[in-house]
């Protein structure tokens, strides 16, 4: 399955400000997931740090640090590279699960995988 799913209009995702949550089905499971805008690219990711499976926002969909240039763990402080989703600091092992976004026409879609589907009602 690798249909496009549309997520978001491209004007919601604003440059290092707030996540545009979604729910997504992980391995089977139902989670909840986040997008943002980084040096003018969509990216997204499972809202799960690495160190402990906590959602990262410190207040809802606050992902980003005061810099805009991190994304922080609320919880322990790991931070994680908002292009790549890699640890970049703190108590990290590896990084975010990536969800693959495009952009067209004003409107983000995400990607689905084979692990990475729509939660159906």
């Amino acid at each position: 399955m690798n249909a496009l799913l549309p997520l978001c209009n491209s004007r919601d995702l604003l440059e290092g400000g707030q996540a545009v949550p979604f729910d997504i089905n992980y391995a089977g499971q139902t989670c909840r997931a986040f997008a943002v805008r980084y040096q003018g690219l969509p990216h997204a990711y499972l809202n799960r740090c690495t160190h402990v499976a906590m959602e990262l926002d410190w207040q809802p969909n606050q992902v980003f640090d005061d810099s805009g240039e991190w994304l922080l763990c609320a919880s322990h402080g790991a931070a994680y590279r908002p292009d790549t989703g890699q640890c970049a600091g703190g108590p990290c092992q590896g990084g975010l699960v990536k969800i693959t976004l495009s952009e067209n026409d004003g409107v983000i879609y995400w990607h689905c995988a084979y692990n990475l589907k729509p939660v159906l009602f």
